[in-house]
């Protein structure tokens, strides 16, 4: 399990674009996406740097929580 904490995620938007990117890496991943917390909890076979890879690339940048 992944969790993430995303600093810039402030609407449902942004939410539903950092899902979107996730899927892109594993379309069969679970998320958990709390945006008042800013945080996003991933459970993915995909590497975590490729997670956090396509969230950067949907122009958000991630740091690593303790899952």
């Amino acid at each position: 399990m992944l969790k993430l904490k995303v600093p810039e995620m402030s609407c449902g938007h942004c939410a539903a674009t950092i899902e979107k990117a996730v899927r892109s890496v594993d379309p069969a991943a679970r998320l958990a996406i709390d945006v008042g917390a800013q945080t996003v909890t991933v459970e993915t076979r995909a590497e975590p740097a490729a997670v956090r890879e396509a969230i950067r690339s949907a122009g958000y940048e991630t740091e690593a929580l303790a899952a």
